[in-house]
């Protein structure tokens, strides 16, 4: 099924590359408006504009890291100026430290935290002032937010407050019909996946552990933030919703 949403706009934290890219292009094919911001990889983020801009809509990427405040503030006063309103912001920039408990430091969870957690919830206090008729703001977690996994524990704790935060929010900003969810992706085969040391074990487990038999893909993901852009979703608030093939029903 495809959705019509032309005309709206929307910022995608972390769109160049991986799940970001996907929900961007997504959000193109229906007409969707797209911001997005990227870290480090420039030729990436040109790629994804260009891609974006071939779908015939207006799109642009902004240099920076959604835990600066002075970054994300100059990524959403372009978004002001270029785009005027947004219908939705979609938190999905994430980075972090995979390492055991005991190996982690003071500086290793105030990264993972700031980049994760504080960067949703700073965006969403940008976003929020421009969004005049309403809207959504969608965060993306992770199934470690609710499931113990090797090397996960900073960025596991990092998603578990992103889904807190949604909840939150969703009470705070429902009255301004501003609807506030989490998608919780199973295991998905991208670049984020090849800095687990364990990453075949967690491929092999998720394969094993699934119903439908597959690794989740970046556009099955970008699918169900497309379900939450539109209208479809109108009095969906305040959840986290699964994509994952069924692997968290199996105890």
């Amino acid at each position: 099924m495809e959705l019509d949403l032309r005309g709206r706009h929307a910022v995608v934290t972390g769109g160049g590359r991986g799940i970001g890219r996907a929900i961007a292009l997504a959000l193109a094919d229906a007409g969707v408006h797209v911001a997005f911001n990227y870290l480090r990889n420039r030729k990436a983020a040109e790629a994804t504009v260009s891609e974006l801009q071939q779908r015939g809509v207006e799109a642009f990427a902004v240099k920076a890291n959604v835990a600066d405040p002075g970054a994300l503030a100059s990524l959403f006063g372009e978004v002001r100026e270029r785009f005027g309103t947004l219908d939705l912001l979609v938190a999905n920039a994430a980075s972090g430290v995979e390492r055991d408990a005991m190996d982690i430091t003071l500086r290793h969870f105030q990264w993972t935290m700031d980049i994760n957690a504080w960067g949703f919830l700073s965006a969403a206090q940008l976003a929020v002032p421009l969004m005049q008729n309403g809207g959504s703001i969608v965060a993306i977690s992770s199934l470690g937010a609710i499931r113990a996994f090797p090397y996960y524990t900073a960025v596991g704790a990092s998603k578990a407050a992103i889904e807190s935060l949604a909840r939150h929010l969703a009470v705070e900003l429902g009255p301004r019909q501003i609807r506030v969810n989490a998608v919780s992706p199973g295991v998905v085969e991208t670049d984020a996946l090849t800095h687990f040391p364990n990453r075949e074990e967690l491929i092999a487990g998720a394969l094993a552990r699934t119903p439908m038999r597959r690794l989740l893909t970046a556009e099955d993901v970008a699918q169900t933030v497309l379900f939450l852009a539109s209208d479809l979703s109108r009095m969906v608030t305040g959840s986290t919703l699964f994509v994952d093939g069924g692997y968290q029903t199996l105890a």
